[in-house]
């Protein structure tokens, strides 16, 4: 019987007023009791019961000692409760991480979302372009854009698919001109996104002759989060690769065109990323089975949106 265990039958002797019924109400036999309380006395050092063949008693040093057991066993019950219901019901605090694009795009609104389902979950968002370590950043959850994940011995689930497309200005292919064949951008200012899933010096492309690699030249801009890509490309300074997700609004508003639109770069995966299936915590749970339902929705009605954009076009 370990200390925990000869604490709580102590407890309970001096509840019962018994060995027998000690042992009764904790599914055990009065020798282990006994040798509990035993224990617990050679430990201390002291007496904790006064025993005759008739009662028991406490001793002023058991007494004492009772009030410190009650309190400790109540504290590792209330832990253990709390512990336990973590796996039952989704509450505290929820850390996430997500790239950029994804996470200012549909992250954020997702979690407005989830937090109508379970209000008692808090969420606090960093969103960064890398791949981030959980364990020892204590993340419980990462979004990740990726075309293939690194072995990394976390648990991993797919929770959608996206793109990228090439965009330009009006006010640029007015200047310029519309690339018509994908070697002709090798004629125009090519502005780089950088990403850490991507090859910064390569656009791989799918298109209408399968997959076909874009090597770049000098770049006039580059920029590592895709909403600073949109304004430069907004601006006029040249052609861009987007994410879906970053392109819709400026093809829905006009401020943007698709270019060379038969073509999209290579799909990527949409995953979360969290530390261990084996006892997971409710709120995890709860969100990556949230994500899994939302944002394939999200994403395909927006890829529908730069589709019938580029049709347009």
């Amino acid at each position: 019987m370990d200390t925990l265990q000869a604490m709580r039958a102590f407890v309970s002797v001096a509840e019962t007023g018994s060995f027998t019924a000690a042992a009764k109400q904790l599914d055990t036999t009065v020798a282990q009791v006994s040798r509990g309380i035993a224990a617990l006395e050679a430990r201390l050092r002291a007496r904790l019961l006064n025993r005759t063949t008739r009662r028991l008693a406490l001793t002023e040093v058991g007494e004492r000692y009772l009030q410190r057991c009650e309190q400790i066993i109540a504290y590792i019950d209330d832990a253990e409760a709390e512990a336990g219901d973590a796996h039952a019901r989704p509450a505290g605090r929820l850390r996430v991480h997500s790239m950029t694009g994804i996470g200012q795009h549909y992250v954020i609104r997702a979690i407005a979302e989830y937090r109508k389902q379970y209000p008692e979950v808090s969420v606090e968002l960093t969103m960064a372009n890398r791949m981030p370590d959980l364990l020892d950043e204590g993340f419980d959850v990462a979004v990740v854009v990726a075309n293939e994940l690194p072995d990394s011995g976390l648990v991993s689930r797919q929770i959608g698919q996206t793109y990228s497309v090439l965009c330009a200005s009006p006010s640029y292919l007015a200047e310029r001109g519309t690339p018509k064949h994908l070697q002709d951008l090798n004629q125009h200012d090519c502005l780089r996104l950088l990403s850490p899933v991507m090859a910064l010096d390569k656009w791989l492309f799918d298109g209408p002759y399968g997959q076909e690699m874009l090597s770049l030249g000098n770049s006039p801009f580059q920029v590592n989060v895709g909403d600073g890509m949109t304004e430069a490309i907004r601006c006029g300074m040249g052609i861009g690769v987007l994410p879906v997700y970053s392109a819709v609004d400026g093809l829905r508003d006009g401020s943007m065109l698709r270019v060379l639109p038969h073509y999209r770069l290579q799909r990527l995966n949409v995953y979360a990323l969290y530390a261990s299936r084996q006892y997971l915590d409710a709120k995890i749970k709860t969100w990556v089975e949230f994500l899994h339902e939302r944002l394939p929705a999200a994403l395909t009605a927006e890829e529908a949106i730069v589709r019938g954009g580029a049709e347009l076009r």
